[in-house]
């Protein structure tokens, strides 16, 4: 309870800061074109205003007030944050499983198989970052998790990169689903970026924390 308050309470705070802050924009604009304008009527007419220098203090600011836009947004994006950015601080370390490419290098990855529970037949579909598909192989029919040692038709090793995973199951010769498997990498890095708070995984690659869909402690 003490929490949801804290939070309400913030974000209730950010929202007043934001409309403050937005306020206060616009009144310092307006004030700099009243005295650009009367700083304009008041000039010498024997020795104006050069160019130049009108347009020095239009730069400088436009530059104010950019760094000020900026400064805003990154405001925003925090109060939506709700605090979790630092939550997920605690992430940093450990494995999470995702549908989205991951690095495969020496070590083999764990897998989360679910096939159709009417499936006789499933295939695992290795897909590179583009997208292509670089290996297929028959697997069992049952549910859970595998270890994938990154091996081609021919037994030999793939070579290290990100690679996404998809399982197909067939019954009777017809393929009835495909589905993504999700696969554990370990989480490098966690920052705000503009779609939210995203999970930078080691080998590269990413996904938004709200993606992920399970974490566990690193071996």
């Amino acid at each position: 309870m003490i929490s949801a308050l804290a939070s309400s309470t913030a974000a209730t705070a950010a929202t007043t800061t934001s409309t403050a802050t937005s306020a206060a924009d616009s009144t310092h604009y307006d004030t700099f074109l009243k005295m650009l304008t009367t700083q304009l009527q008041n000039q010498d007419p024997l020795n104006p205003m050069e160019g130049s220098d009108f347009a020095v203090q239009l730069a400088t600011f436009s530059g104010v007030e950019q760094q000020a836009q900026t400064n805003k947004l990154l405001e925003q994006m925090v109060a939506q944050a709700g605090g979790s950015l630092g939550q997920l601080a605690d992430w940093i370390g450990k494995e999470v499983r995702t549908t989205e490419p991951v690095w495969f290098g020496d070590e083999a990855l764990t897998l989360d198989i679910a096939p159709a529970s009417t499936a006789d037949s499933v295939a695992l579909v290795v897909l590179n970052e583009s997208g292509r598909e670089v290996s297929r192989e028959e697997i069992g029919t049952g549910e859970g998790q595998i270890d994938w040692y990154g091996r081609d038709s021919a037994g030999e090793k793939l070579a290290d990169g990100r690679y996404a995973f998809v399982i197909e199951s067939s019954r009777a010769g017809e393929v009835i689903s495909e589905d993504t498997v999700g696969a554990y990498v370990r989480v490098a890095e966690a920052e705000i970026g503009t779609r939210g708070v995203e999970l930078i995984f080691e080998g590269g690659g990413s996904a938004l924390a709200s993606e992920i869909e399970a974490l566990r402690g690193a071996d």
